[in-house]
């Protein structure tokens, strides 16, 4: 939006009219054009080639949930990126790990963390994580139009619920269709792979160590399987990025945390080279 040049100083009006506590409401209203969804792409033969991110995975624990994702993106059969960042805060308590078309999904997750923080400071109060959940299913579909162009965005939402205290995990779908997940979930090219490694090791009293863990195990997993997900690169130090929600907010594991952790499951595949076939630790 142009700025008011004028010596006032003033805001442009648009800036000043009451209305929707949404931001992406305020940009429909007064520039449609900037939202991801609106944008007109040039004719094309085929589909579009660009680059594509993976393999996503969550699991809840007594405490809170873990979300994790693996750096590869990929372009066709190529590599595109060996350390793309595929998980990202939406604000204190809640993140989402894309996959799909990268470029787009990258600026849909700074729309969504500026939608949330827009709602805070209108209303003063954030919202629900349900309501969270409903903004982003909102944002997916308005993307439908370059879905059907093969620029599909499919995000996993996890987050603490404060009301409800414990971690929750919501899945999409291209049209923006929500569903939650129990336990644990996976999308993007390997979370066929994922979901079979956490169907065997989950258990509802695990511990922040053991989800973390889990999460690890389900990624090396899916790596093994599928040539688009990355799977820990002690060589180029490049390890998945893992989150970790509780009620006393998102957090980043230290590359530190990831390389150790990331080691134990590579030595671990050493001795037991089928999987692990008792406990998780």
């Amino acid at each position: 939006m142009e700025a008011n040049t004028r010596s006032t100083g003033r805001l442009p009006s648009a800036f000043l009219t009451p209305g929707s506590s949404s931001f992406m409401d305020f940009l429909a209203e007064h520039q449609p054009e900037l939202l991801p969804g609106n944008r007109q792409l040039p004719p094309t033969q085929g589909v579009l080639e660009a680059p594509h991110g993976t393999t996503i995975v969550a699991v809840t624990f007594p405490g809170g949930v873990v979300l994790a994702g693996d750096r590869r993106a990929t372009m066709g059969n190529v590599i595109a990126q060996r350390d793309i960042e595929k998980v990202f805060p939406a604000d204190e308590y809640s993140a989402v790990g894309i996959a799909g078309t990268a470029g787009l999904a990258v600026e849909m997750v700074k729309l969504f963390q500026l939608e949330l923080e827009h709602f805070e400071k209108v209303e003063g109060a954030q919202l629900s994580l349900e309501g969270k959940a409903n903004r982003l299913s909102t944002m997916i579909r308005s993307n439908l139009g370059m879905a059907m162009q093969g620029l599909a965005v499919v995000p996993l939402f996890a987050g603490y619920d404060l009301d409800r205290e414990r971690g929750r995990i919501f899945s999409y779908d291209v049209t923006g269709g929500r569903s939650e997940e129990h336990n644990f979930a996976a999308t993007g090219s390997g979370s066929i792979f994922a979901r079979g490694a956490m169907k065997k090791l989950f258990r509802d009293d695990l511990s922040e160590e053991q989800a973390t863990t889990l999460v690890v195990q389900a990624l090396y997993d899916a790596a093994d399987d599928d040539s688009a997900t990355g799977g820990p690169d002690v060589a180029r130090r490049i390890y998945p990025i893992i989150t970790v929600i509780t009620e006393d907010g998102f957090r980043r594991l230290t590359e530190e945390e990831a390389s150790e952790l990331s080691r134990a499951v590579l030595q671990r595949r050493l001795e037991e080279p089928d999987g692990p076939k008792a406990a998780l630790l």
